[in-house]
């Protein structure tokens, strides 16, 4: 009896791509899993866990990024949801008593870029393969990138949050 033979790719074998996102207007979470799932590879026939067979994301507009749920008024974010005011983001500096947290909203006045890397992040395998995986997310706050001599082709089509472009 034959059995079908699984094939597994090799890192001389992978020729990864640049894909350039606009993630203005666009809901973090689901943003955040299609990226994760392109910087992974998982979009790919070919895909091998323990390669790190995913390509470059670029993406665009990063600050310009929503949560879900109902708006509220603010005056520096037009995007301002309840579930932005109530998210908070946590960490362990690792000394005793050394729990941190801060609102998203903050995270957004200082660093409004950390809100995406910090979703996607989370998403990846948390090995060394995961943070090299995450080196190959570029995020901008504007609308150009430095990255033109790659050629960045646009997002898949398949893996776009549901509503992009409307």
């Amino acid at each position: 009896m034959a059995f079908p033979k699984t094939t597994f790719l090799k890192q001389t074998d992978i020729k990864p791509e640049w894909f350039v996102i606009d993630a203005k207007d666009l809901i973090v979470g689901r943003v955040a899993t299609q990226i994760a799932t392109v910087l992974m590879g998982k979009h790919k026939a070919g895909y091998t866990p323990h390669i790190d067979s995913g390509d470059y994301v670029i993406v665009l507009n990063a600050d310009k990024v929503r949560f879900g749920g109902r708006r509220l008024a603010h005056d520096k974010h037009p995007n301002f949801t309840n579930k932005m005011a109530n998210k908070k983001y946590w960490w362990v500096t690792g000394w005793p008593s050394g729990l941190r947290n801060i609102p998203a909203i903050r995270l957004w006045e200082r660093k409004p870029e950390q809100i995406v890397y910090l979703a996607v992040k989370r998403m990846l395998p948390k090995t060394a393969l995961g943070r090299h995986m995450l080196e190959k997310l570029k995020l901008y706050s504007g609308d150009t990138h430095p990255h033109q001599a790659q050629q960045p082709k646009d997002f898949p089509v398949n893996l776009l949050p549901a509503g992009y472009g409307e």
